[in-house]
């Protein structure tokens, strides 16, 4: 018996080190402190997915993948990003394309590589990192649009595959294009339902049922071909009903660019927006809740100097099965901030995004922040430039200590750290850690050492022919590690 039930535990020891996803104790720890039976370990596979990134022949697109050093993942291991397979011609069966070569091959934890395409029709990409470059490992895609819909700064991070998504902040308006891109990575079809949601509530989308997404292969599905009714104001569910994708929007404009917009994290009854440019024009705030009851929610906004509230947005009714949105419009007044929403009385689960403007006239474009995880124990993001380049870090609510680490050049350099005080309440644009002999570009490690939970967007800039193009990443932690069952410690306890 004793046999059996470490054989048991050692088995779900190595599956949670493998997927990262799995937190595990033992039942009826005994004594108080529950966390002397875990240790944490970090994973030894991660798989991440990158969505097509245009379909504009004037794109151009660079990945930047990234793994920080971590402490007892090993000295072996490899990872790559590959082009994913594409449905056979006749439809019948679908399989792994043999790619001619990685887009990119990374070669060392703690240094970024790059790969670049150009042109539209560009495919999907599956990433598998292993060992040691799995624990934490980090890619973007960021593309460049010289003109027409979308056209700017339009940058993802590589997600891993999962059963359900929530957009809020999508559209189906005349001057807008959106796709909601699905990448299977795995073996066997997936079937997913999209459903939308506008202001009046759930609308009919029958041709959003049951679509198919073959093995090692990506969907673009153009929003507007799922309904014919044209909503300023979208929520889109993805629902998997069998097996797992990742999922993206692409949201394209006509005249004010576009740029990717991630998924909210889950419903929850408070939510953080972090890193609201601080020359923002316009910023949208689209709100949902999949709940049968109302939401009503304080709108705040954390800013340099403490929580402030929007002037005739002070509290928001959201409700229910129905698209919210209010425009804040110049809400930033050139100031750092992040918003903060909390319920009124009685939780009620909600997504949320914003939608951020920069530029005026002919010459705006758009980005898009989701609301997100906290950081946690550590968090990256990559593609980073000397110039052109801001870290907002928010402490809704205790006072934190945060690391930021600039990791060296995809072109060389030396790794520089820098330790902030954020004061509770606050977003602060931090003054980024320089690394030294700086060539290519950079990763950014986010590490809070103490207080209170602390969340981060990176905005990137590039200017090109007087556009103000932009993009804003979030940084939710990478789970990069995985607590495990002690492999010494006393089972007995489980053969009574």
């Amino acid at each position: 018996m004793n046999r059996s039930t470490v054989s048991l535990f050692a088995c779900a020891t190595a599956l949670a080190a493998v997927t990262g996803f799995a937190t595990l104790t033992t039942p009826d720890a005994s004594g108080t402190d529950t966390a002397t039976t875990a240790t944490e370990l970090p994973v030894e596979r991660t798989s991440l997915l990158c969505p097509s990134p245009s379909i504009s022949d004037l794109a151009e697109t660079s990945y930047t993948s990234f793994t920080p050093v971590t402490k007892g993942a090993g000295s072996d291991g490899k990872a790559e990003l590959v082009s994913a397979a594409q449905e056979s011609k006749d439809g019948k069966k679908s399989g792994k394309k043999k790619a001619d070569k990685p887009v990119l091959t990374p070669k060392e934890p703690g240094s970024p590589v790059t790969g670049d395409t150009s042109g539209g029709d560009s495919p999907a990409l599956i990433g598998t990192a292993e060992g040691q470059f799995a624990p934490g490992w980090t890619v973007q895609e960021t593309t460049e649009v010289a003109a027409g819909t979308g056209r700017g700064l339009q940058g993802v991070n590589c997600t891993a595959a999962d059963t359900e998504f929530w957009f809020p902040g999508a559209s189906t308006d005349a001057a807008r294009t959106d796709y909601v891109h699905l990448t299977n990575p795995d073996d066997s079809a997936a079937v997913v339902d999209i459903e939308l949601y506008g202001k009046d509530g759930a609308l009919e989308a029958p041709a959003g049922e049951d679509i198919t997404v073959p093995p090692h292969s990506s969907e673009p599905i153009l929003l507007s071909t799922l309904v014919s009714d044209k909503q300023t104001n979208l929520t889109v569910h993805v629902n998997v009903r069998s097996g797992r994708v990742g999922a993206a929007v692409q949201a394209l404009d006509d005249k004010i660019g576009g740029d990717w917009l991630a998924a909210s994290t889950d419903p929850a009854g408070s939510l953080v927006l972090p890193g609201i440019p601080k020359d923002a024009t316009d910023v949208r705030l689209v709100v949902f809740t999949p709940d049968d009851a109302d939401a009503d929610l304080n709108v705040k906004l954390a800013s340099p100097s403490g929580l402030i509230t929007p002037a005739g947005s002070e509290t928001l009714h959201v409700k229910a099965g129905m698209t919210t949105a209010v425009d804040l419009g110049d809400v930033m007044r050139g100031e750092a901030g992040s918003l903060v929403l909390t319920p009124t009385d009685q939780s009620v689960p909600v997504v949320a995004a914003v939608r951020v403007t920069r530029g005026k006239g002919e010459e705006k474009e758009t980005a898009f922040i989701p609301a997100t995880h906290a950081v946690g124990t550590r968090a990256t993001v990559v593609d980073n430039s000397a110039k052109g380049t801001t870290l907002s870090l928010v402490a809704p609510g205790r006072g934190a200590q945060v690391k930021v680490t600039a990791s060296a050049g995809s072109g060389g350099g030396k790794a520089a750290s820098k330790t902030y005080t954020i004061k509770g309440g606050t977003t602060q644009d931090v003054e980024l850690p320089v690394p030294s002999g700086l060539k290519g570009t950079y990763a950014l490690t986010v590490e809070p050492v103490s207080g209170g939970p602390v969340y981060a967007a990176r905005t990137l800039v590039a200017t090109q022919e007087g556009v103000p193009g932009f993009t804003v990443q979030t940084l939710p932690d990478d789970r990069g590690m995985v607590e495990v069952p002690q492999a010494d410690q006393d089972l007995s306890v489980l053969q009574k």
